[in-house]
């Protein structure tokens, strides 16, 4: 008899191969919303001098200043914890 195979021998069917839809999903994909790229594209090559990350204004500076407050007041905190953890205790 012998053991029998954990997985089945047979290959299940190409997902990403086929050009059919699975069954179940409408005609018409509204889900997908529209194309956004172009029009990133169009932003985002301007040769203005900006850097990528500053690129779409407003948002961008607020998260970038955002981010950067965070990271320099994380490290004075930890230089300020390592320093207090490296004074002696008096008795």
């Amino acid at each position: 008899q012998g053991l029998k195979p954990l997985a089945p021998t047979e290959s299940p069917d190409p997902i990403f191969g086929t050009s059919q839809k699975p069954p179940g999903l409408p005609a018409t994909e509204p889900y997908l919303g529209t194309n956004k790229v172009p029009d990133l594209q169009k932003i985002f090559q301007v040769s203005d001098g900006l850097p990528i990350h500053l690129k779409r204004g407003y948002p961008d500076k607020m998260l970038y200043r955002t981010t950067m407050a965070l990271t320099i007041g994380g490290t004075i905190y930890c230089l300020i914890a390592l320093f207090i953890a490296s004074q002696p205790k008096n008795k």
